[in-house]
């Protein structure tokens, strides 16, 4: 995590009475903001923190002219809620095959299906 903020990529820290309570790690450019992750400290989850951050970072500190874009696992069902009530809208559902499962197994399975 360490080299990918010492990249590009930019944090912001959220904070409640001097404690850390949540981090954003992002990276933007002329056109978007690609949000890596929004972090929430354990001691402040479900406690309006993360929505708090999103309406700062949207509001505040990021130039409201860019597209955010934020990518959530698939069986991340807190996660798709939660970027939903914030306002995101879902956009594409990207599809992969893992580094463990052979080409010549796929190829194999689909001719079966």
């Amino acid at each position: 995590m360490e080299r990918w903020i010492q990249s590009e990529n930019k944090a912001d820290i959220f904070e409640t009475d001097k404690d850390p309570a949540a981090c954003a790690l992002f990276r933007e450019n002329t056109e978007e903001i690609y949000l890596r992750q929004l972090f929430r400290a354990c001691g402040h989850r479900h406690q309006g923190i993360g929505q708090k951050a999103a309406g700062i970072l949207r509001s505040q500190l990021w130039p409201p002219d860019r597209r955010l874009t934020v990518e959530v696992l698939t069986n991340n069902e807190p996660a798709f809620h939660f970027w939903r009530s914030v306002g995101c809208k879902d956009y594409c559902l990207i599809l992969d095959i893992m580094p463990n499962f052979s080409s010549k197994q796929a190829v194999e399975d689909e001719n079966q299906g």
